[in-house]
């Protein structure tokens, strides 16, 4: 099949699934993913400033870092709260209807199969497609410069991947709490990620802080639990969210030890993203409030038939296009340096007006990676999980530390042994791969090992 005709069936098949919705779901949960995810493919292409320094070297800093008034766009540009709150609504959803037709032996490892495929089927073409790069790269020894920087940078994004997974594992037991005491587990969470904070900055405990790596994640995605039951939708409750996660956000920046960005800054010495804190929480409250606020309207816009269409092509591939977005950015910044053009100082008045080509070219990438491994994407054939409850367990937690140790170490020096201190394991990217292929085979069972791809049909 050529890509002209590909590119005609995927239209037919975005045209038929959209045609297809029926009138109970909830569109609005869909344009939230989309959006949230776009939100950061496009936070990152602005905030990377590519530079050649003193002697030609290539450098990449931080936008905000050089413009620190730029910090306050992450109040809202800062949307991955939006997206684990979407999880949690969708978990919610999708453990509900696997309950009431899976046997209790099968049920968590059915559900997480369910959940996971759809995620775990691109990443791990990701990984083996940047993994091959990097041996190559080492064997043929053509480090240095950008590649060096790539081989670091473009593993990054996979520490959302390990927070979503264990969302994902905590799933059952955090709803079965839900359904029993509703808004108080929420009120648990919320307490115990604030007296984390107390621990930490008040009484200088040591360690406690990565607690909130969990506390703060789930806390948010219990929202989406709430959600799910209507409990969001009652007056009031929406802007009681959104002004009091604001008001309090504003008040710890201002009042306590925590920056202004919502975002993870190079050589602060505290960061509101890792681990997260209690501020970053409140600015979660306020988003899912905000997002709340214009359900309506918004809802309505969406049963426009093209409008529905969009989100439903989007969301077919919006997976794949956050895992290769740095990969595109940089290629692009790697084709100026091949051409030798010049790269303004990052904020200048040329770097400025550089910004709107960089950004077409990079989403134009993107499409190019998108239409090569967006198959990965496509749900596979359904089919029950094999393995028991403990296992899958085991095969998440795998796969969680094995994707969020190679967002720390990256693919760089996959023969020199280089690694990473994960929680307090020192972890190597030859042993992360390993973990996330042998998690994705307990998950999965053998049958669902390989990442292929479901057939298509032939036009």
């Amino acid at each position: 099949m050529d890509s002209t005709s590909g590119a005609t069936v995927a239209r037919a098949t975005v045209a038929r699934l959209a045609a297809a919705t029926p009138d109970t779901r909830d569109r609005y949960i869909d344009l939230l993913r989309v959006a949230s995810l776009g939100a950061v493919v496009l936070g990152h292409w602005l905030m990377a400033a590519v530079a050649t320094g003193p002697g030609g070297r290539v450098e990449v800093g931080n936008l905000l870092a050089v413009v620190p008034e730029l910090q306050l766009l992450t109040w809202v540009l800062q949307i991955m709260p939006v997206f684990f709150f979407v999880g949690g609504f969708a978990h919610a959803r999708s453990y509900r209807s696997l309950r009431g037709r899976t046997g209790p032996a099968q049920l968590y490892s059915t559900f997480l199969r369910g959940r996971l495929s759809r995620l775990l089927r691109p990443t791990l073409v990701f990984v083996l497609v940047w993994g091959t790069a990097a041996l190559l790269v080492q064997l043929l020894g053509a480090g240095g410069g950008l590649i060096d920087i790539a081989l670091r940078l473009v593993a990054q994004p996979l520490w959302f991947i390990g927070v979503y997974l264990a969302m994902v594992a905590c799933t059952p037991p955090l709803l079965r709490a839900h359904e029993r005491w509703g808004w108080g587990v929420f009120g648990v969470l919320l307490g115990a990620a604030g007296a984390v904070d107390v621990l930490r900055f008040a009484l200088g405990v040591p360690y406690v802080e990565f607690l909130n790596f969990a506390l703060v994640w789930l806390a948010v995605h219990q929202l989406g639990f709430l959600r799910a039951d209507g409990r969001l939708a009652v007056r009031g409750v929406p802007a009681a969210l959104a002004g009091c996660g604001l008001v309090g956000a504003v008040a710890l920046v201002t009042y306590g030890p925590y920056p202004l960005s919502m975002v993870g800054m190079p050589g602060e010495k505290i960061s509101n993203m890792a681990p997260p804190t209690f501020a970053l929480l409140c600015h979660g409250l306020w988003l899912v409030g905000a997002v709340e606020l214009v359900r309506r309207p918004v809802g309505a816009w969406l049963r426009r038939p093209r409008v529905w269409r969009g989100v439903v092509a989007a969301s077919g591939i919006a997976m794949t296009a956050f895992l290769w977005h740095l990969t595109a950015m940089l290629a692009v910044y790697g084709a100026l340096l091949a051409l030798d053009v010049p790269l303004p100082e990052p904020a200048s008045g040329g770097w400025w007006a550089q910004v709107p080509v960089r950004v077409v070219v990079a989403g134009l990438v993107t499409a190019l990676l998108v239409a090569a491994f967006r198959r990965f994407e496509r749900p596979g054939p359904a089919a029950a999980a094999t393995g028991s409850g403990p296992l899958a367990a085991l095969g998440v937690t795998l796969c969680l530390l094995g994707v969020l140790g190679l967002s720390m170490v990256g693919f760089g020096g996959l023969l020199e042994g280089r690694t990473a201190l994960l929680i307090a394991v020192e972890v190597s990217a030859p042993g992360a791969v390993g973990m996330v292929l042998g998690g994705w085979a307990l998950v999965s069972g053998t049958r669902g090992f390989l990442p292929l791809p479901a057939p298509s049909r032939k036009s």
